[in-house]
């Protein structure tokens, strides 16, 4: 079982892929904006990390470049789960370490508990999804 934070501003679709994750056996804590994702990130310490990129207070690559400048984040696996495109994408986004980019309206709430699995068990690659 790993420790997933999740910060992903529409409500719904959070309590979605909570569900799914904790169905997969997974330790899943939501966040709604981006700062308060940022402190949980900070208490838990999770394996992984899902950020959306848009989201209140805070984005998501906002998120990361704070947890990768700091001791207790560098290590922390990170996927942006995203409805912006990679070509919307913003600018600088490929120099942050994260695992994956996926498009939520790309995938199903299974293929999303796959690429979670994928990337727990894998090394860092940046692949788009």
């Amino acid at each position: 079982m790993a420790k997933i934070v999740l910060v992903e501003d529409d409500a719904m679709l959070a309590e979605i892929y909570q569900t799914r994750l904790s169905m997969a056996g997974h330790e899943c804590h939501v966040a709604h904006d981006g700062l308060s994702g940022l402190e949980m990130i900070k208490k838990i310490l999770p394996d992984l990390a899902l950020l959306d990129l848009m989201l209140p207070q805070l984005s998501g690559d906002a998120i990361l470049k704070a947890m990768r400048e700091s001791d207790w984040g560098k290590k922390i696996k990170a996927i942006f789960l995203t409805n912006i495109s990679e070509t919307e994408a913003p600018e600088g986004i490929q120099n942050l370490a994260f695992e994956r980019y996926v498009v939520k309206a790309n995938i199903s709430n299974n293929e999303l508990a796959e690429i979670v699995e994928q990337t727990l068990k894998s090394s860092k690659n940046n692949s788009i999804d």
